[in-house]
């Protein structure tokens, strides 16, 4: 709209810098996003699921299906300019049950799931004839995997007997803080190109602060919610950070194959849901084997 009047140019640009950070030697760090709605974003995101988790965890189900099936969205339309076309019937109703399966029936139904859903997504691209058929089958396969699949690993953690609310608790606040601890760690610190081919802004600083954040969430969720040893926690710290620093390369090495920024715009501030979760979907299996070996 139009000014107000008498209105200072300067108060405006004057609002824009007071959340713009600087490195020690007072040099103005480019964040590349609107870094107060990313985290408006983020808080919302976090309540939701907090909502879902308490008081009763079968609610989460609802939160991972619908993930599942806006993150499978997502990647089918980065993946049409290409050519590939996913099964996205099987895969969404398949998705949405190895959801429920996970929570109730726990690995060995998530299991079956799995390779129903695999049989059905291979076999509904019969239809469509011989061409293209593998590089379909491929992407479908790889659709299942990477989202449905990785998600549910969510739902073997919140439907541990007895714990099961606090150990997804644990494993979202230790993800988190790698990416907090990594992200500021690396604009303030960052020096040294951790994988500049795959993403040009991850540092190896970054990742140090990534580490640190994640040892400390770690050894604090774990003693403070599970009532288990700090080693056990470091344990899940390291383990986790290592996941989730893959997960973020995997997912930046798809959008950079795809030509693509963001996977989509669900987030302000985020870009897509695949973008958000990108790490969590890695470190999702890794924090329950850590957790189920090291805190029974």
């Amino acid at each position: 709209g139009p000014k107000a009047a008498g209105a200072d140019p300067a108060d405006a640009d004057g609002a824009r810098q007071r959340f713009v950070l600087h490195k020690p030697d007072g040099e103005p760090v480019r964040t590349g996003r609107n870094l107060p709605v990313a985290i408006a974003s983020g808080v919302a995101l976090g309540a939701l699921v907090l909502l879902s988790i308490y008081p009763f965890s079968a609610g989460f189900v609802a939160i991972t299906a619908a993930a599942t099936l806006i993150c499978l969205r997502e990647l089918n339309r980065g993946l049409g300019p290409h050519g590939a076309r996913l099964a996205l019937w099987p895969l969404a109703l398949g998705g949405t049950a190895m959801q429920v399966c996970a929570y109730f029936g726990g690995a060995e139904w998530l299991v079956g799931a799995t390779a129903s859903t695999a049989v059905a997504a291979l076999a509904w691209r019969l239809r469509d004839g011989a061409e293209g058929y593998v590089r379909d089958a491929a992407g479908s396969l790889l659709a299942l995997g990477y989202i449905p699949f990785l998600l549910a690993t969510w739902q073997l953690l919140i439907a541990t007997p007895g714990d099961g609310q606090e150990r997804l608790l644990a494993f979202i606040i230790v993800t988190i803080s790698s990416d907090i601890g990594g992200y500021f760690a690396g604009i303030l610190m960052g020096r040294h190109k951790m994988a500049p081919v795959i993403s040009p802004n991850k540092t190896w600083e970054g990742f140090g602060g990534s580490v640190l954040a994640c040892m400390i969430a770690g050894a604090l969720a774990v003693v403070l919610m599970l009532d288990g040893p700090v080693w056990a926690g470091a344990v899940l710290g390291v383990a986790v950070v290592l996941a989730a620093t893959v997960g973020d390369l995997i997912e930046s090495l798809l959008k950079r194959d795809l030509g693509l920024k963001d996977m989509g715009r669900f987030m302000p501030g985020h870009g897509g849901l695949l973008d958000r979760v990108d790490s969590l979907l890695i470190a999702g299996p890794v924090a329950w084997i850590v957790l189920s070996l090291l805190v029974p």
